[in-house]
């Protein structure tokens, strides 16, 4: 096989991780690279994933989105983080939410040390009291970060909840004007290169054949090129993520406009409420074995906060990921890669981190099996780190359904038996290498789920009771004083970025 660089690109499937990829090599690589994407408006998309992440904004930035107009064009809203309703127990709730926890660390000691203690001695309220995106949330309040100095609202970690749908048809305007070639058609054969096994082009219905160097399987939980074709492999991780189905419906939008995504635990499984402009995005992830999908369905229905404007969508899955991401010339993106439920959002994210790690892998003729293998250890890599953090939201419960019961005593990966440990010891949380989670989400779903650490780290005896009782209640009085400044999310929206759509 030649040298040199690849000049066309094929791309097996629209939806948001189609048009997120040609959208960012388009404007990236420029002329430099012809991308063409193929897909049908008969196939439809799974469309979960309305609720993103902070990293997204740097996606967005890098294509040179404006903020206000993405907003009002996918009829979002804002996200300061997640709350987690009845995981630990019924009735209890916490947050997870973006930003750091408490104000400015002393020395080297992360300030939820000094909390652990005056949480122990009941002097103490919540943790999320002492974290800004949680108690601005909860005030359903919102402003972007602001230059005041020393003021939590300088570093206001935000993300978005968003139509999908609408997203990718806002994206697929920006991926044509950068040159972007969109054919209608599905995909009705493969042809493969009789010698290296690498994919020579693709057959449409309509007859036409269409060529590539490089083709990036974007085609949803068929895995068209990955798997159908390459028959690449799954590795099936239900043993740790036991829901296999999901039920998705819309509802009517209810005051107020929440800034945050919520996921209430239900009998055999968890349902979703992600606030749009118009609209609120609900949805019940649940396991068959221990409930139907009629009573799923029914279920969801009857726990949503406004009239539903559709019939419950079905949606069947099995968590896990691909065995390779990248195959010989083929590279999955989005569902084909895996799934992993949308508990923590991710789905959206695994598109943008999978299309970084292209760009940073991008291949030329030839195709070095090094650079392969290292892009599929590193996305492998995130896709457990990424697990690993989900199963702990079940594992940690109290709740008595069976369903539940079950999730309490399942064997879970060592890499997170340990983190557990060492946490539960002594308040210690590391982040490893570049996973995606860092300490700040760990120690609050650790702490949301009932683990509380033993310990806390020795400096904090360096500081006398009385201290560290004024620092710690200072804190959590800052970060009132500060929310209060900011406006309604409602009204922020309204001021900036609202969409006449309804």
């Amino acid at each position: 096989m030649s040298t040199g660089f690849i000049r066309k690109l094929t791309i097996v499937g629209g939806g948001t991780a189609g048009w997120m990829t040609a959208a960012a090599l388009s404007k990236l690589f420029g002329t430099q690279l012809h991308i063409r994407l193929i897909e049908s408006e008969e196939i439809g998309t799974v469309g979960v994933g309305e609720a993103t992440i902070p990293q997204i904004r740097l996606f967005n930035a890098t294509l040179g989105l404006d903020e206000n107009e993405f907003i009002r064009e996918t009829q979002g809203s804002f996200k300061l983080g997640i709350e987690f309703n009845g995981w630990l127990r019924e009735g209890q709730a916490y947050m997870h939410a973006f930003g750091a926890i408490g104000g400015r660390d002393l020395g080297l000691v992360p300030f939820y040390h000094y909390w652990i203690k005056q949480h122990r001695a009941g002097r103490a309220g919540p943790l999320g009291d002492y974290v800004f995106n949680s108690v601005a949330a909860y005030q359903n309040r919102f402003l972007r970060s602001a230059s005041i100095p020393n003021s939590p609202l300088s570093n206001v970690q935000h993300a978005f909840h968003f139509d999908a749908g609408l997203y990718a048809r806002y994206l697929r305007r920006h991926a044509e004007a950068n040159g972007v070639q969109r054919t209608e058609g599905k995909v009705v054969d493969v042809g493969l290169d009789p010698e290296s096994g690498y994919i020579r082009h693709v057959q449409l219905d309509s007859g036409e054949q269409v060529e590539g160097e490089l083709f990036i399987d974007c085609s949803g939980f068929r895995g068209l090129l990955i798997e159908q074709t390459l028959k690449t492999g799954y590795h099936d991780w239900r043993q740790y993520l036991p829901c296999d189905r999901a039920m998705a419906v819309p509802c009517a939008s209810v005051a107020p406009l929440t800034p945050y995504t919520r996921a209430t635990a239900r009998t055999a499984g968890w349902q979703w409420r992600i606030p749009l402009q118009h609209r609120i995005g609900n949805g019940l992830v649940y396991c068959s074995e221990f409930i139907s999908d009629d009573e799923a369905a029914a279920l969801l229905l009857a726990n949503l906060d406004g009239k539903a404007l559709a019939e419950p969508r079905p949606l069947r899955f099995v968590t896990g990921m691909r065995k390779q991401f990248w195959n010989r010339n083929c590279i999955a993106i989005g569902l084909a890669s895996g799934f992993m439920e949308p508990l923590e959002s991710t789905s959206i994210h695994f598109i943008q981190s999978s299309i970084g790690k292209l760009v940073a892998f991008f291949p030329q003729h030839g195709f070095s099996q090094t650079e392969i293998d290292e892009y599929n250890r590193q996305v492998q890599f995130e896709f457990i780190r990424s697990r690993d953090f989900l199963v702990l939201h079940y594992l940690a419960n109290q709740r008595e359904e069976p369903f539940w019961q079950r999730c309490r005593t399942m064997q879970i990966p060592e890499t997170l038996q340990q983190k557990i440990e060492l946490f539960r010891c002594s308040g210690r949380v590391f982040k490893e290498h570049e996973e995606l989670f860092t300490e700040p989400s760990w120690v609050q779903v650790m702490i949301g789920q009932g683990i509380i650490p033993e310990r806390h780290h020795p400096m904090v005896e360096t500081l006398g009771e009385e201290e560290t009782r004024r620092m710690v209640d200072g804190v959590g009085a800052l970060l009132q004083r500060a929310a209060q400044v900011m406006p309604e999310h409602a009204e922020y929206i309204a001021k900036t970025c609202a969409s006449a759509v309804g």
